[in-house]
């Protein structure tokens, strides 16, 4: 079987060895839950053992894998491959030419060039692989909020998807524990009325929230979510690069003629949000936002002792100020 990229993580399916390679632990937890739930499926007296990498043994892959006197199903997780050792890397490169056919072995490479020999042996003997990428950026989250929604076979609005990653986009965990939650407890579409009343009463200013004031030009709004977040801990580079991210849209959606979605690297609604946004733009403003992004993005980063100071600068220019 061929390697999968950026696969799903419900797509994962049980065989004799499973290796995830991911660098965004939330997904890989989820495909090593459902390789759970379908092992246990198959067999409910199925033995479950986790062995850590770091403290392996030689031979203890044999030990917990090798048939049992009571025939019962076996499945080993390995969850921190990269963090192994040589007699790891040896058992396993050897194990994945010749599994056990009753036992399931699972691995989870996060990252990193440790292990290259047992990945290498992995690709020799075709071992199904699934490849989860990091999610980074709020259209990534924003897919996965919409995948969530369809596979519970329910609808959300484009605007409820933005509010959400909006208020919740620096926490994936928690942006997916919201969705969940507004999955159970809302009937119909959930709409951005819903997520806006599950909000009520916190104020969760991300850089995306600042940026989006900033940019629809209400500077004291953006002001005040830019010293909320400061105050909660957010970081002055993580604030630089949200607003630097819409600036960016801002750029590529003023392009004339105008280009579709697809060809801008953005989704619909969020082309369609900035086309709103832009009544207030103009070249000189755009030119002046992007000249600030480059100064606060230096400043941040070492070239100012007063990183509010060159924040505040940021967030004012880019309002029209």
């Amino acid at each position: 079987m061929a390697q999968r990229q950026s696969a799903q993580w419900h797509s994962v399916q049980l065989a004799p060895v499973v290796l995830i390679k991911s660098k965004e632990p939330l997904l890989a937890e989820r495909a090593v839950s459902k390789l759970r739930d379908l092992a246990k499926k198959a067999d409910p007296e199925v033995d479950m053992v986790r062995i850590e990498a770091s403290s392996y043994e030689a031979g203890e892959l044999a030990t917990y894998t090798s048939p049992s006197l009571f025939g019962e199903a076996r499945f080993v997780y390995i969850p921190n491959l990269e963090a192994g050792s040589p007699p790891l890397f040896d058992d396993l490169a050897q194990y994945v030419e010749h599994p056990e056919p009753d036992a399931t072995v699972i691995l989870r490479h996060n990252g990193g060039n440790a292990g290259r020999k047992v990945l290498n042996a992995a690709t020799k003997a075709k071992v199904p692989t699934f490849v989860f990428e990091e999610l980074k950026y709020p259209n990534q989250k924003a897919d996965f909020v919409r995948e969530d929604v369809r596979r519970a076979k329910r609808r959300i609005e484009p605007e409820a998807v933005q509010a959400l990653v909006d208020a919740l986009g620096s926490d994936l965990a928690e942006l997916m524990a919201m969705t969940s939650q507004l999955l159970q407890d809302v009937e119909g579409t959930i709409t951005s009325a819903h997520v806006h009343k599950y909000q009520a009463g916190r104020v969760e200013a991300t850089a995306f929230a600042v940026a989006d004031a900033a940019v629809a030009g209400n500077a004291a709004q953006a002001l005040t979510l830019l010293r909320h977040a400061l105050a909660t801990g957010a970081s002055a580079p993580a604030l630089v690069g949200g607003i630097a991210m819409k600036v960016r849209q801002v750029a590529k959606v003023s392009i004339r003629p105008p280009r579709p979605a697809s060809e801008l690297g953005m989704q619909s609604w969020q082309v369609d949000k900035i086309r709103r946004e832009l009544r207030g733009w103009n070249e000189d403003r755009l030119r002046r936002s992007v000249m600030a992004v480059a100064e606060a993005d230096a400043a941040v980063k070492g070239e100012s002792m007063d990183a509010e100071f060159a924040l505040e600068k940021l967030v004012l220019t880019v309002s029209g100020r």
